[in-house]
C-alpha cells in the first residue's frame, strides 16, 4: 500500500510496540514513529528485521523515563489485556500485567515536565472490547478519567478488523486530544451531538457508554462509517503451504461435530474450494467432554492469539474438487489476517514466535483508518490556553 508522505508534525512514540503493526499502520498513514518500546527481545528482532530502524528500545515499561522519551506529537500506548478480556481472569485495569497502563500514565506525566504540559498533544490507546465491561465499566472510566486530568478531551471507537481483512478482531481505540488542540475545533452543542453519530465506528454500546459517563471531558471528531471488507478469506491463504497428510486430516476430521462433518462433505462436491477456519475447543460431545474441531462458516478467520495453548493455534480447512485438507495457519497468513501483507518476517525467529507476534499486535488498516480520517485531520500545534471542553448535549 503507498504511504502517506510524513510530516515534520507527524512523530510517534510507540509504547507496547510488539513487532511494529500500529508503527506500520500510522506510516501507511504519513506518520513517523521516532521510538518504540516494548521489552521482549524477539518482538525487537522482528520490529528491527522489517523496519531497519535503531529507535527500539528493549525495556520494560517500568524503567522507562519520560525524559528519555523525545518530543513527539503522538503518544501510543497497547496496553497488555491480560486482565480486562472476557477470555482472562478480568482482574481489571489495576492487577497484573493490565496495570501496566499506570507506568504508562507516570511516562506521560514525565514527558510533560521535560517537554511541556501541552506534549504529546495526542494520544492513542488500544485495548479489547473487554475493557467496555471490566468491572462494570469502572476500569475503562478510570483509564478516560486519567486522561482528562492529563488534560486530554477523550473520544471513544470501536472497530472490528472484518472491515478490513477477514478476521474477527473487535478493539476500543481511546484518543486523546489535549485540550489546547480542541480550541481550534468545532465543539458547539450541536456539532458535538452530529458528530457524535456520524460514524459506525461509534457503535450503539459505545454511544450508550458515553451517554452514561457524560460528566467525562469528550471531544467527538466527525468520521465516515467504516469501510465494506473487499478481502476474502482465499485472498490470505498461501498456496505454497503444504497440506497435512491424510490420516492425521482424517483425524481432525474425526473430531467436529456432525454437523460440521455433513458441510464438509457437502462442500466436497463443489467445483471450486472453500475455506474453513477452525478451532480445537474442549465439548461435551456424544455424551462426553471431548477435543472438539468447531469449524466457522461464515468466510472470516477466528481472533488470532498468541500461541499459549493448543486452543489457540487456528487450523484452515480447504473442501471442494472432491477433496478435503487441512492445517495450520502459517506466519504469511498470520501477516495478511492483520493486514501487514509486506511485513518481512524475520526468518531466524520460530512459528510460535512469529504467530506470537501477531497475534498481539493490531490490525494494520484499522490504525492506517484512524490515522488518516482522525489524526490528520486535526491541528497538530497547540494554541492558547487550555480551555476544558464540555458537550452540552451530553451534559445536559
Amino acid at each position: 500500500m503507498r504511504k502517506t508522505n510524513p510530516s515534520k508534525h507527524k512523530t510517534v512514540a510507540d509504547f507496547f510496540a510488539g513487532i511494529g503493526l500500529v508503527t506500520l499502520g500510522l506510516e501507511r498513514a504519513g506518520w513517523s514513529t521516532v521510538r518504540a518500546y516494548d521489552y521482549a527481545p524477539e518482538k525487537a528482532r522482528a520490529y528491527e528485521n522489517h523496519f531497519k530502524s535503531d529507535h527500539y528500545v528493549t525495556q520494560d515499561i517500568a524503567k522507562t523515563r519520560g525524559s528519555d522519551v523525545p518530543k513527539v506529537t503522538l503518544a501510543h500506548a497497547s496496553f497488555p489485556c491480560t486482565d480486562l478480556s472476557v477470555a482472562g481472569a478480568r482482574g481489571g485495569i489495576n492487577k497484573g500485567e493490565s496495570s501496566a497502563f499506570w507506568e504508562f500514565v507516570r511516562v506521560v506525566k514525565e514527558m510533560k515536565q521535560e517537554h511541556g504540559e501541552a506534549n504529546p498533544p495526542l494520544i492513542l490507546l488500544e485495548n479489547v472490547e473487554g475493557l467496555l465491561t471490566s468491572n462494570d465499566g469502572k476500569d475503562l472510566r478510570s483509564v478516560l478519567s486519567t486522561l482528562n486530568d492529563l488534560g486530554y478531551s477523550i473520544d471513544l471507537l470501536r472497530l472490528d478488523a472484518a472491515n478490513f481483512v477477514p478476521q474477527s478482531r473487535v478493539r476500543l481505540f481511546i484518543l486523546g486530544v489535549h485540550d489546547t488542540i480542541v480550541q481550534a475545533l468545532p465543539t458547539g452543542s450541536m456539532e458535538q451531538e452530529y458528530a457524535l453519530r456520524t460514524s459506525d465506528a461509534r457503535s450503539e454500546k459505545i454511544i450508550k457508554y458515553i451517554e452514561t459517563n457524560a460528566d467525562l471531558r469528550w471531544y467527538f471528531h466527525q468520521l465516515p462509517n467504516l469501510p465494506k471488507r473487499t478481502i476474502l478469506l482465499e485472498d490470505i491463504i498461501d498456496q505454497s503451504e503444504e497440506w497435512w497428510d491424510k490420516e492425521r486430516t482424517d483425524y481432525l476430521f474425526n473430531q467436529m461435530h456432525e454437523r460440521h462433518r455433513q458441510l464438509v462433505r457437502k462442500t466436497m462436491k463443489e467445483d471450486d474450494y472453500l475455506y474453513f477456519p477452525a478451532f480445537r475447543r474442549m465439548r461435551m460431545r456424544d455424551g462426553e467432554k471431548r477435543s472438539t474441531v468447531e469449524l466457522r462458516s461464515d468466510g472470516i478467520a477466528g481472533c488470532l492469539r498468541t500461541p499459549k495453548g493448543g486452543s489457540a493455534r487456528q487450523i484452515i480447512l480447504r473442501a471442494g474438487k472432491g477433496t478435503f485438507n487441512a492445517r495450520l495457519f502459517n506466519g504469511n497468513e498470520a501477516a495478511r489476517l492483520m493486514g501487514a501483507d509486506d511485513f518481512a518476517i524475520d526468518p531466524s525467529l520460530s512459528l510460535n514466535q512469529v504467530l506470537f507476534g501477531f497475534g498481539d499486535a493490531v490490525c494494520v488498516p484499522a490504525v492506517e483508518w484512524i490515522g488518516l480520517h482522525y489524526l490528520n485531520s486535526l491541528p497538530l500545534q497547540p494554541i492558547g490556553r487550555q480551555q476544558l471542553i464540555r458537550p452540552a448535549a451530553l451534559a445536559s
